[in-house]
């Protein structure tokens, strides 16, 4: 009976790792026929559906695609746009994910499913009411007009704030006794204590914003203002559907994402562990239940 057992569990651990090896070479295969697509040139495109594959590869292709397109242009726009979007997005949803944590003023419960209730308002129908504040105030096609609207994350703040929640009182106690005040509080304990969760949050909203495309393709109108997304899709007027160097261009788009993934594994794992804990924290306020005295 024990070797039976054994013997199934054997076979469950390689039935499971099968079914990981499967479902991580389907997450795969998209970019593996991005890249091969890249380096199949122009006649080799037509070749991808053959069982050969294409007859041969030409690397040759980044460097004609990167040095004929804006790429360095396209490149540079998105840096600005998402760093300046995380830095915003950063202090914004720290700073209120703070005062719903941890201050007491009137209306911060209902303040703070107001804020949640954000989250099912549809992205495309605030699109219009963003486009006009930025056409009103003139920066249409400008760095402010594309950083401006995108700085408070409510998701961040919901994140931060259930962290926050987490870290334990005494500290901030202390620190009172010794007269520091509400911003060195949160300056010089929770913002270190809560490292962990910025960077998480810092590396999702990054990646969220370079792959950004609905908004910057609104906000924007010259070619030069371009982020990337909205360079790669434009090729397929400028080049008539010119796949190598469509598929040249998202795999350069790729890579600073995948280093950045891989950099930053911890932090990813951490917000897992976040987003399992979301909810579960205690609120500000509610009595801590008394755990019965252990016998003797």
């Amino acid at each position: 009976m024990p070797s039976g057992s054994g013997s199934l569990g054997r076979l469950g651990g390689r039935v499971r790792a099968a079914v990981g090896w499967l479902l991580g070479l389907i997450m795969v295969a998209p970019f593996l026929y991005m890249l091969i697509s890249a380096l199949a040139g122009t006649d080799g495109v037509r070749d991808l559906a053959l069982p050969g594959g294409p007859s041969r590869v030409h690397p040759e292709i980044f460097a004609a695609a990167l040095a004929a397109l804006p790429f360095g242009r396209w490149v540079l726009n998105s840096l600005i746009f998402s760093l300046a979007v995380v830095a915003g997005q950063v202090f914004t949803s720290a700073t209120a994910a703070y005062a719903f944590a941890r201050l007491r003023f009137a209306g911060r419960d209902r303040l703070f499913l107001a804020y949640l209730a954000v989250l099912l308002i549809p992205t495309v129908a605030l699109l219009v009411p963003r486009f006009w504040l930025i056409s009103a105030l003139g920066w249409v096609d400008t760095y402010p007009g594309l950083v401006s609207t995108q700085l408070v994350s409510v998701a961040g703040i919901f994140l931060l704030r259930q962290f926050f929640l987490t870290l334990p009182r005494e500290l901030e106690d202390a620190a009172r006794l010794e007269g520091a005040g509400e911003w060195t509080i949160f300056r010089r304990i929770v913002l270190p204590l809560s490292r962990p969760a910025l960077a998480t949050f810092a590396v999702l909203a990054l990646a969220a914003q370079w792959r950004s495309f609905l908004w910057p393709l609104v906000a924007t109108r010259s070619p030069h203002m371009r982020v990337l997304e909205v360079g790669i899709a434009s090729l397929h007027d400028a080049y008539d559907l010119n796949w190598p160097y469509q598929m040249v261009v998202a795999t350069a788009a790729v890579v600073p994402m995948a280093v950045l993934y891989f950099m930053a594994q911890r932090h990813l794992s951490r917000a897992l562990e976040l987003g399992a804990r979301a909810g579960t924290a205690r609120p500000p306020g509610t009595p801590r239940r008394k755990r019965p005295l252990s016998a003797g």
